[in-house]
């Protein structure tokens, strides 16, 4: 009998990580679904995702900015599962904040969540992953083109983009690893994140005229790990061309 591949989702309850969640389970894998505050969502589902297939996700706590608490989570999950396959790095902070209004907390949040969190959780899984496994990080446009009062938020995805290289080159040839720099899927769940003229500035901008979904990065995520066998160590922008 063929064993199940299993993917791990960092912030995978909600937004674009509860999609890629959903995606990745459908398509055969055991999901663990990470999660810092968002327990409710998280097991939610989980509950909805061990209805469709028994036993086939489990949530796992973490604060990103502990690398003790990372291990921990690892632990946690190779205990649940022995093996993994993928691991698609999506948890993510985004709130404004400019060099003028900057302060240590805001930027240990930014960078904890979107640099520091994803590179010890790949170091602590390497040596975990099978032979031609995945590590997946989703970055954002904003890693190439700096977004105006949100500069530690650009800071961190720049250094997020080359973490994708580094670990390509330190993992290779077990292991790929490549990002996805996703333009307009979803604006802040808080209205107040983004000032309306911010948000009719970027639809402006985009080629396509439209936003992108959830789905696109969620299937783009999924190509990645099952069908770019020789892909690694790239950027992939679905951004509807607002990037050209």
């Amino acid at each position: 009998m063929k064993k199940k591949r299993v993917a791990i989702i960092t912030g995978g309850a909600r937004r674009i990580g509860e999609e890629i969640s959903r995606t990745f389970h459908q398509k055969g894998y055991d999901v663990a679904i990470h999660y810092n505050k968002s327990k409710q969502d998280a097991e939610r589902l989980a509950q909805d995702l061990n209805v469709i297939r028994d036993d086939s996700a489990a949530t796992f706590k973490a604060e990103l900015g502990s690398v003790i608490e990372i291990k921990s989570m690892i632990k946690s999950i190779i205990l649940w599962r022995k093996k993994i396959d993928a691991l698609i790095n999506n948890a993510s902070s985004f709130f404004p904040c400019s060099l003028v209004e900057a302060r240590e907390k805001e930027w240990d949040i930014l960078i904890n969540s979107n640099l520091k969190g994803p590179y010890f959780i790949s170091q602590a899984i390497a040596p975990k992953l099978t032979e031609n496994a995945s590590i997946i990080t989703i970055n954002d446009i904003y890693s190439f083109m700096p977004l105006e009062n949100y500069s530690i938020y650009s800071i961190a995805k720049a250094g997020n983009r080359m973490l994708t290289k580094t670990l390509a080159k330190e993992l290779a040839p077990k292991i790929r690893v490549n990002g996805i720099a996703p333009g307009l899927i979803l604006w802040p769940d808080s209205t107040s994140q983004m000032e309306e003229e911010i948000r009719q500035k970027i639809m402006k901008s985009i080629p396509l005229q439209r936003s992108g979904s959830v789905q696109d990065i969620a299937k783009t995520a999924l190509f990645l790990a099952t069908s770019a066998s020789y892909i690694t160590g790239q950027t992939i922008v679905v951004d509807g061309g607002s990037s050209i």
